[in-house]
């Protein structure tokens, strides 16, 4: 452990990769997960009474799985975040006038974090949910987020997760970056060009207040209808003014 790393519990982290496998492997045994994590199997199992006995894990036969009661902590950390209970509305009309895919992406932890979607008349069914995380450099959410943090956060959050490929369209050099974060801030919204998912686009405008970035408002749509003033002027248009609308609504709410 570097000397500037703060301490940490082993077996809480231990416990924490436990579950991570349970919902890689979608439920598990104990033999299983013993030798997907290449833990001893008896500490695997240690941990798993201890999770199922305080009901953050359930056990069916003998596969194991991730419990119910994490969705209470779930909807209890999105609420927290204001945006969440404000933007909806907003997503909500969004989609329909798009007739796409429209987001609600936060960051913690230097990963984007979608908190809410809404399914436009003739979105494309994707890999996203209320809960998963995302590369911030991989998204249109995400650099409209980066866009707006301070050089030393936007620093810290690449030395932690470094710009790992994660299609062809991947931005994964530094300087590039930092030239589209600029290009970014001048026009108010930052484009996905299949960096994340290939064949899909993304438009994604940010959410300030007070000079803080609250979130970002995104569409996302198949690279086939993205094209033309529809993708470089009518959908940012669109984008920026639910934007707007969830500023105003968070600043007087």
């Amino acid at each position: 452990m570097a000397a500037d790393e703060p301490t940490t519990v082993r077996a809480t982290e231990t416990s924490f990769r436990i579950l991570d496998a349970l919902r890689a492997l979608d439920g598990a045994g104990v033999t299983e997960l013993a030798t997907h994590l290449e833990f001893p199997k008896s500490t695997v199992h240690n941990h798993l009474q201890t999770l199922r006995r305080n009901e953050y894990v359930t056990k069916h036969g003998s596969e194991y799985d991730v419990g119910l009661r994490f969705l209470q902590l779930g909807e209890y950390a999105r609420d927290r975040r204001g945006i969440a209970t404000i933007a909806p509305p907003e997503i909500d009309k969004l989609a329909e006038e798009t007739r796409e895919m429209a987001n609600l992406l936060v960051e913690e932890h230097g990963r984007g974090v979608f908190l809410y979607r809404a399914k436009g008349a003739d979105a494309v069914h994707m890999d996203t949910h209320a809960g998963k995380r995302v590369y911030l450099h991989t998204t249109g959410f995400g650099k409209a987020i980066l866009a707006h943090l301070s050089d030393e956060r936007v620093e810290a959050i690449l030395d932690r997760h470094g710009l790992p490929t994660v299609t062809p369209n991947t931005i994964t050099d530094r300087d590039r970056l930092a030239e589209e974060l600029t290009e970014v801030r001048e026009r108010g919204y930052a484009y996905d060009d299949e960096e994340r998912l290939e064949g899909l686009r993304c438009i994604a405008a940010p959410v300030v207040v007070d000079g803080t970035v609250l979130g970002a408002v995104s569409v996302s749509g198949p690279k086939s209808r993205m094209t033309g003033e529809w993708y470089t002027d009518e959908l940012p248009a669109l984008t920026m003014s639910a934007a707007n609308v969830v500023e105003i609504n968070s600043t007087y709410a």
